[in-house]
């Protein structure tokens, strides 16, 4: 079995849970490389029983991998989408972080997560991706999105307009201080926060969420996930922040932007005991009477 270990700045409290990681890995007798700047933080204060090969793109991972493992939060997590890419290597997040939707694996439950990847004893989850095109490709061949595509403002108060059609027809001009377009995976982030719905995994839709929209009327909506998306804008600024998951770039108002589902899919590793409404209530604390 071979698994990549990906990491990014560990605080010092986080470390002797990446301590267990790596013992368990060495128990299970897994070939593993690791992510080289988390390596070089780690290096110093973790035990190492084994040697380990290192990996610094996508390119070193492709059909080197059977499995990717994440350990941080959920940021941590969606950084893992632009070295994955579209191998189909799937991932299993350990949450070192707080809330931790994507990263699903709890410090205490370490041991027994690895011992059913190691029995195989688990589920793949297809989630959806968001793919954004631009004429001056901004972001590269890493144009797409795990949770969601925003555009915001970024260095006034001046009021944005955000104008969205939808397969070539108009929906709405957004008076607002951006536009969030939220896969399902994305609903419990960003979009949460704004106010959208939380939405189901495999659903096939996605979610167009205002940020602080200055009409009261306009809600979020939740359109099909074969939808296309244009989106222009307009305000007194020149210059607008893009955003793909925790990825930003500058943008110039001039510049349209095309969304769309993303060709291929990313696949998460789920327990067995676990599902998405599990999470749910698990993270939000739904049924639970707190009042005391």
């Amino acid at each position: 079995m071979k698994i990549a270990l990906f990491g990014k700045s560990p605080d010092e409290a986080s470390m002797p849970y990446i301590q267990q990681v790596i013992s368990k890995l060495e128990a299970i007798r897994a070939e593993v490389m690791i992510y080289s700047p988390f390596y070089d933080i780690i290096k110093p204060l973790v035990k190492f029983n084994s040697t380990f090969d290192l990996f610094e793109s996508h390119c070193d991972l492709k059909n080197n991998a059977d499995y990717l493992i994440s350990v941080g939060g959920d940021g941590t997590f969606l950084d893992t989408v632009t070295l994955i890419r579209d191998s189909g290597i799937p991932v299993l997040g350990v949450n070192l972080g707080r809330l931790g939707f994507l990263s699903s694996v709890s410090k205490n439950e370490i041991d027994q997560a690895f011992d059913c990847l190691a029995n195989k004893d688990f589920r793949l989850e297809e989630r959806t991706l968001l793919s954004l095109e631009t004429v001056n490709n901004m972001f590269g061949d890493t144009n797409y999105a795990l949770n969601e595509i925003a555009v915001s403002r970024k260095d006034s108060n001046a009021l944005l307009v955000v104008h969205v059609y939808l397969d070539d027809k108009i929906l709405n001009s957004y008076w607002a201080d951006g536009l969030i377009i939220a896969t399902p995976t994305g609903s419990t982030a960003y979009s949460l926060s704004c106010g959208g719905p939380i939405v189901t995994p495999g659903s096939e839709n996605f979610v167009i969420t205002p940020i602080a929209t200055h009409n009261l009327t306009v809600r979020p909506i939740i359109i099909p996930d074969d939808s296309r998306i244009k989106i222009k804008l307009e305000g007194r600024d020149h210059q607008y922040l893009v955003s793909l998951d925790s990825r930003r770039e500058s943008l110039d108002g001039s510049i349209e932007l095309n969304i769309k589902r993303e060709s291929f899919k990313i696949n998460i590793i789920q327990m067995l005991d676990k599902d998405f409404f599990t999470t749910i209530r698990d993270k939000l604390k739904w049924g639970l009477d707190i009042r005391n």
